[in-house]
């Protein structure tokens, strides 16, 4: 039993931090009146003008491709930053792997483009 001590007392130490971050919070709101809710709270704050439509409506697959395609080559640059940094310490090697994989992604967007996927009409 004397191994599972640390777990417990992890676990524990857990517990008792994720109640008091949701509910620390809540009971604070409550005694500082924040909970209060008003007509100016409850106005549209992200847009500033009421939703024209229901907010459930499908969005185009399109947005989301584009989203996708984003995050592809967001993370294109999230490789290529460092390796731009250190290419000249890495070697050839590293310099090939570079090269085969902005093929892959070259090859990839390629298609994407002979597809249509950028495309908005």
């Amino acid at each position: 039993m004397a191994e599972y001590l640390p777990i417990l007392l992890f676990l524990a130490v857990a517990l008792i931090l994720s109640v008091a971050f949701v509910f620390l919070p809540m009971g604070v709101s409550r005694l500082t009146g924040a909970h209060d809710p008003s007509v100016a709270k409850l106005t549209e704050y992200e847009c500033g003008f009421p939703a024209f439509e229901d907010s459930r409506s499908q969005f185009d697959v399109r947005f989301y491709l584009v989203a996708i395609l984003f995050i592809i080559f967001d993370l294109e640059v999230a490789f290529l930053f460092p390796w731009a940094v250190t290419f000249l310490d890495l070697g050839w090697e590293a310099w090939g792997a570079m090269m085969v994989f902005l093929g892959i992604l070259t090859v990839g967007f390629v298609y994407e483009w002979k597809m249509g996927a950028l495309d908005w009409e």
